[in-house]
């Protein structure tokens, strides 16, 4: 597993305030970078080889982030542990598969994420900030807005009775846009916080029209160009 990006990137960008973190991955170079870099960014970090270890790691101590590799040996470790983990934070995962059916549904009760291999030191460190931030919904855990609904516990999200079918990057340009609901963000805000960096080219249009297709397919449209500065989610009616 490669890597772009070195530990001197870490002065520049977002740092953690202590929180303990746990980085399963079994390759022993690439174990030290991430501890060393995510150690430098502010957090706590302890370290695992295998599935079997993640699961006694996390029935010892409470962690509020797991980073995980998809090639993490024993990995049946984690459904065959289940019971003995009554706390199970966020994940971010390390992977080279671009689909939500791959995000360790054994560890991931609360939000989950991904990067895709070979990943940018940048852009494990702006994931990891994004799952930590978190943002709280309605009672039911839930963000909402008309017949639109996001449910960060299972990563779903449904437009009236249909669920919608919907890659990674498209769950978290659609949370983005549904949480400043009514803003105009700007492809660049978007692209940082869907990517964890800035991507030119035609990338964010590409994204945005295959998202509208989907959200738009059978109700009135919610999301918008506003043409030369960005993207916004709502009702045209109620545009302020």
């Amino acid at each position: 597993m490669s890597t772009y990006g070195s530990i001197s990137e870490t002065r520049s960008l977002a740092r953690g305030g202590g929180q303990h973190l746990l980085v399963a991955v079994d390759e022993p170079d690439n174990a030290e970078l991430l501890s060393t870099t995510l150690e430098l960014a502010g957090y706590h970090i302890r370290t695992a080889g295998n599935g079997t270890e993640v699961v006694s790691r996390l029935a010892e101590q409470q962690f509020e982030l797991v980073v995980i590799d998809a090639e993490l040996p024993e990995m049946d470790a984690l459904a065959q542990g289940r019971r003995l983990v009554t706390h199970r934070p966020p994940v971010l995962l390390l992977t080279g598969w671009d689909a939500l059916d791959k995000l360790l549904p054994e560890l991931g009760a609360g939000e989950r994420d991904y990067v895709t291999k070979p990943f940018r030191i940048a852009e494990v460190l702006a994931r990891i900030q994004v799952l930590l931030r978190g943002r709280g919904g309605g009672r039911d855990g839930a963000l909402h807005y008309a017949d639109l609904v996001l449910d960060d516990t299972t990563c779903q999200a449904r437009r009236g009775r249909c669920t919608l079918d919907l890659t990674p990057a498209e769950y978290r340009l659609l949370r983005h846009l549904l949480v400043n609901a009514h803003k105009v963000l700007s492809k660049e805000q978007i692209s940082r916080y869907v990517w964890g960096d800035f991507r030119g080219d035609n990338a964010m249009e590409q994204l945005v029209s295959r998202l509208r297709r989907k959200v738009d397919q059978e109700g009135a449209p919610l999301i918008h160009t506003r043409r030369g500065f960005g993207y916004w989610l709502g009702r045209a009616a109620d545009e302020r």
